[in-house]
């Protein structure tokens, strides 16, 4: 375990320090979350373009229920592991950039687990209708965790457990709501909504 810790914090540096203050203004942006409103109204529109309001009723709870459950997670494991953030190891202090600092501990990464949880939740509902989109939110996925390093607030460690974390958890909510959606079509009167 220990030699991974340390490879860990070698590819840390080595991404991290391939920053410069030109660019730190635009990766704050990047890892903000109000930056990424307008794309949610986007997503919040395709799916209502493509489901019954009733379905999207579900969808939304079950996005709500799967961001919240990741989020908390995320916390849970960050005081249980009690993995400092580089920020606060001591053992980088001059060897770092130090863009923005966080909590004290951060493993793993709640940016990198509620990223893929919508890109891995959208584009299970939307891929048929959208074959692009599926590319492009992975995309988005991989460069807010990014921020993540590049500020110096996460090792590519803690990005990728909670890549991982979000992926499955937008799967299994993604699948819960299509079979919610499959059961609710199935048995609803033809008429209306």
């Amino acid at each position: 375990m220990y030699e991974i810790i340390q490879e860990d914090k070698s590819l840390f540096l080595y991404l991290n320090n391939l920053g410069s203050q030109t660019f730190d203004q635009f990766w704050i942006m990047i890892s903000s979350t109000w930056i990424w409103v307008p794309l949610y109204i986007i997503f919040l529109y395709l799916l209502f373009k493509n489901y019954k309001v009733r379905n999207l009723v579900f969808i939304l709870i079950f996005i709500a229920l799967g961001v919240t459950v990741s989020d908390q997670l995320a916390g849970i494991f960050k005081t249980g592991i009690a993995r400092f953030r580089p920020c606060h190891d001591e053992s980088l202090t001059g060897l770092m950039r130090a863009v923005k600092c966080g909590g004290q501990f951060g493993f793993y990464s709640s940016h990198a687990s509620n990223t893929f949880f919508i890109a891995n939740f959208m584009s299970l509902l939307l891929y048929k209708k959208y074959k692009w989109l599926p590319y492009f939110l992975f995309v988005w996925a991989i460069i807010v965790s990014y921020s993540r390093i590049y500020l110096g607030v996460h090792f590519p460690f803690d990005i990728l457990m909670g890549a991982a974390m979000g992926f499955f958890l937008g799967g299994l909510f993604g699948s819960l709501s299509l079979k919610v959606i499959y059961k609710q079509n199935n048995s609803a009167p033809t008429s209306g909504l």
